[in-house]
């Protein structure tokens, strides 16, 4: 049974687990709001492809940018920092898989659960939560909102 969450001001319906998979997969749909930031991060335990259902994304893969539209496609390798931002004029749908699974539970488990209002219940980023979270799963914030192109990780 999908289940819903907000997270970087964004929606995020998980429609496919882990436990539902195996462990092979996560299958997410990310609901963005015109203007919509992800925060600069990368998952060292599993890739990320991102498919465009409807609107338009800029996503930033290392150090390449894409702009992808309805239709559109991108992989991101395991331990590829990535962020991304959804145009100002639509609401953007996208289509996540993470393989082998991890996205969904670091989205059940810092994500606010959505109330069914079809607004974000105020602040949707608990930064300390992310991150602790995502220590366990291998993820890792790289950046903030707003920090575009990405810049590589200093050592």
């Amino acid at each position: 049974m999908a289940s819903s969450y907000w997270l970087f001001g964004t929606r995020l319906i998980v429609l496919v687990n882990q436990e539902d998979t195996g462990g092979r997969y996560d299958l997410v749909e990310n609901i963005m709001p015109p203007g919509a930031q992800i925060p600069p991060h990368r998952h060292t335990r599993y890739s990320e492809h991102l498919h465009v259902v409807e609107g338009e994304v800029t996503v930033w893969v290392g150090e390449r940018k894409v702009v992808l539209g309805q239709g559109e496609s991108v992989f991101i390798p395991i331990g590829t920092p990535h962020s991304g931002v959804a145009s100002a004029n639509v609401e953007t749908r996208v289509l996540l898989v993470s393989s082998p699974g991890g996205l969904a539970r670091l989205i059940t488990e810092a994500g606010t659960p959505d109330a069914g209002l079809g607004i974000a219940p105020g602040p949707t980023f608990d930064r300390d939560r992310v991150r602790r979270i995502g220590a366990e799963l291998g993820d890792e914030l790289v950046g903030r909102l707003g920090d575009f192109p990405i810049e590589p990780p200093r050592p």
